[in-house]
């Protein structure tokens, strides 16, 4: 298996995704009197917050919350760290003391919002009523349900203090938001559930995600949604008039980067899509397919080529017990995909983190299954307990990064000899 090509791909997609590069282009003017005050919040936050630092031409305050060991060092602006994929104290503490700073700021005030992906599990901040136990419950209830991360956004939105712009809501200061996309097709108002930037989904909208993926949310949430309280303040709202957005990294220029990259190691690159949704393992299957009919056929792409994709897939978790994230689901059902076949993948997250495990994802190859029965694992039984972790674990295939300081979501790479 071409592990170092793989890699040097993902490597290359990582580093396009680096927010320095993207806030230089967008850095908002300095207020001509007042403060400017930073906030953010996700798994590269720490990282946005350094990297403003070196571009600012005055002294910032203020505060960002990342993951617990996604923390950097910074010079004026404070990092936290907090509980991610589901929340805990620590960000019910961290949203708190947000919402404090920025309803200390006036009209003559800037406020610079730093905004990625894992925002909305590290800003917990349920309504009056709701406890942050309700607020896990809704986490969990989502993360189990197999619903994309835009369904997902829409109902987290509607359960919250920050979400949804009532963060920028909360504030007199003009807002600018930086923001590393890891939403398919770069919504804005999507990004971390949209702490500074709303959109037009209403409660109904959220109650209908609820019913569709049948969601069991406790009872003190499904009152608040049924009633006013939920409602979040809409795009056209006076309080958002002298605000602004900015996309700085996203999927797409991160995949064009490693078609670069492939090119230029003299392998032909097809970019799929930088929005791709759906179950990992019936995403796989489409992607597995394409990979055959190219190696048997030459066709539609000839060889040497290899396939690039991008977006975020979800996993409806079947099993009980299992361990791995989407990244290792999708290269497990790849492998049973391509089994006995000359093709090669990574699938990994471009945060470094597969989930809630400590691998950025998984190779497999045509010879993975194999190794696995070899080593006294059946690969269907781990698909069906989406147990990838402990399956690629066993024959030594993890693709581990350590925390990036970006995330653009999922990166999968197949290579086709």
């Amino acid at each position: 298996m071409d592990k170092p090509f793989l890699a040097a791909l993902f490597d290359v997609a990582v580093q396009a995704a680096d927010p320095l590069t993207g806030i230089r282009a967008h850095l908002p003017e300095p207020p001509p009197s007042g403060r400017t005050v930073v906030i953010g919040a996700g798994k590269g936050a720490a990282q946005m917050a350094a990297a403003l630092e070196t571009l600012w031409p005055g002294p910032l305050t203020g505060i960002v919350v990342t993951r617990y060991g996604y923390g950097c060092e910074t010079r004026g602006i404070e990092v936290l760290e907090a509980a991610h994929p589901v929340p805990d104290e620590a960000g019910l503490a961290a949203g708190a003391r947000l919402l404090d700073l920025v309803s200390g700021l006036t009209e003559n005030d800037l406020l610079i919002a730093l905004v990625c992906g894992g925002g909305s599990a590290l800003l917990p901040a349920p309504p009056e009523g709701l406890s942050l136990a309700d607020e896990i419950a809704v986490n969990e209830a989502l993360l189990a349900s197999g619903a994309p991360i835009s369904a997902m956004n829409m109902v987290r939105k509607h359960v919250s203090r920050i979400k949804g712009g009532r963060l920028a809501a909360a504030t007199h200061a003009r807002v600018v938001s930086l923001l590393v996309s890891d939403i398919p097709g770069d919504n804005p108002a999507a990004i971390a559930s949209g702490p500074t930037i709303p959109d037009a989904s209403t409660r109904a909208d959220a109650l209908a995600i609820v019913a569709q993926y049948r969601l069991n949310l406790p009872a003190a949430v499904m009152t608040h949604l049924n009633g006013p309280a939920a409602d979040a303040p809409m795009p056209d709202d006076p309080v958002f008039a002298r605000h602004e957005h900015h996309i700085v990294a996203s999927a797409r220029v991160s995949l064009e980067a490693a078609a670069d990259e492939a090119r230029g190691r003299g392998v032909m690159p097809v970019i799929l899509s930088d929005a791709m949704e759906g179950e990992a393992r019936d995403v796989a299957l489409v992607h597995a397919a394409i990979a055959r009919e190219v190696l048997a056929r030459g066709r539609p792409f000839s060889r040497p080529a290899v396939l690039l994709s991008g977006g975020e897939t979800t996993v409806t978790l079947r099993g009980r017990g299992g361990r791995g994230g989407r990244n290792g689901e999708f290269a497990l059902a790849m492998a049973l995909a391509i089994d006995g076949h000359a093709i090669e993948v990574l699938a990994a997250d471009t945060d470094g983190i597969d989930g809630s495990e400590d691998n950025a994802g998984a190779f497999a190859d045509g010879t993975t299954v194999r190794r696995l029965r070899a080593a006294g694992i059946d690969p269907r039984e781990m698909l069906d307990r989406n147990d990838s972790y402990t399956a690629f674990s066993t024959i030594g295939d993890f693709h581990v990064t350590g925390p990036t300081g970006t995330n653009v979501n999922d990166f999968r790479a197949i290579l086709i000899r």
